[in-house]
């Protein structure tokens, strides 16, 4: 779970996981034993529009542990990696000069590389180019995004899912806005606010069929809680379709429901299914993307580790 450093401190815990893992409850335990500040490294958790549908942590979870940057940035706000890197930086510094033990927890593998490894030096694109492309895109399938940006960019094109419509445009107004292409700038890294520092990195790694079981009577619970008011909230606003937040598991067949367009029952079958994919893709993206300090426990031996006192060392 990672090495102290020479002067046999231990800056931070990082627990990442697969949604539904159990990682809140971890963090939350930890955060008791150390005296320790639980930050989120949730892309989604950080919006303040979906408290139900992210599974942001109860107001009487928050109340036995400091919990931050939860529910902190508006619906309308396009929150990026290096906005979280600034933000959680900050929120780092806050902790250590507290005293505190900082506990990051979340589902977002690039949060995570950020923190650790740095961030690409991508220019800012200007709302006025992004606002082109995006018009420029509106109707057309993403694999014909996908091909406009081959034959200006085939590397970086052929890096990309060509159904992947996010990451399409991105590279797309990255070339708009700087005539070059974004593997250009993400060969340049500047260091992220816990790199060089010793952290315990765990994965938490539950039996799949569990996991698809939790994942599925969660997503009912959040429904039971009031998640389509949120949804409801969050769409009589009229954001744009591809923010974020608009994309959030469960958020378009929620919206396809009150529109008329689904069925309820098959808009509640699509986030559970949309989330279980989800979960699939953060564990292969870990296998592949996360390196060897990373420790892979079930949530049963990690949480038996809290008890027993295997957490407990420097820092």
């Amino acid at each position: 779970m990672g090495e102290a450093g020479m002067d046999g401190r231990v800056r931070a815990i990082l627990i990442a996981g697969p949604t539904a893992s159990g990682k809140s409850a971890l963090a939350l335990a930890l955060a008791q034993r150390h005296g320790g500040v639980v930050i989120n490294a949730d892309s989604m958790q950080v919006y303040r529009d979906l408290h139900r549908l992210t599974a942001r942590p109860a107001p009487e979870e928050e109340a036995r542990a400091p919990h931050r940057l939860y529910g902190t940035i508006d619906g309308a706000v396009n929150f990026s990696v290096g906005h979280y890197l600034a933000e959680a930086g900050a929120t780092l510094r806050e902790a250590w000069a507290a005293g505190r033990l900082p506990i990051v927890v979340g589902g977002t593998g690039l949060y995570f590389m950020g923190l650790t490894d740095g961030l690409s030096e991508i220019p800012p694109v200007p709302d006025e180019i992004r606002a082109v492309v995006r018009a420029e895109a509106e109707g057309r399938e993403t694999p014909e995004l996908h091909a406009a940006l081959a034959r200006r960019d085939p590397d970086g094109a052929a890096r990309l899912d060509r159904n992947d419509r996010l990451r399409v445009l991105r590279a797309l107004e990255v070339l708009a806005a700087t005539g070059r292409p974004i593997a250009a700038f993400q060969a340049a890294r500047r260091p992220g606010p816990l790199t060089g520092l010793s952290c315990h990195k765990i994965f938490l790694t539950p039996d799949r069929e569990v996991l698809r079981a939790r994942i599925d009577a969660r997503f009912l619970a959040m429904m039971a809680a009031g998640a389509l008011d949120e949804v409801r909230a969050l769409a009589d606003r009229h954001l744009d379709p591809m923010l974020p937040v608009m994309r959030a598991h469960g958020v378009p067949g929620l919206i396809a429901y009150m529109r008329g367009d689904l069925p309820y029952d098959e808009a509640v079958a699509r986030g559970q299914a949309d989330t279980r994919r989800y979960a699939k893709r953060q564990v292969t993206w870990f296998r592949h993307q996360a390196g060897a300090e990373w420790a892979w426990v079930t949530p049963e031996a990690a949480m038996a580790g809290v008890e027993t006192g295997m957490w407990d060392g420097p820092g």
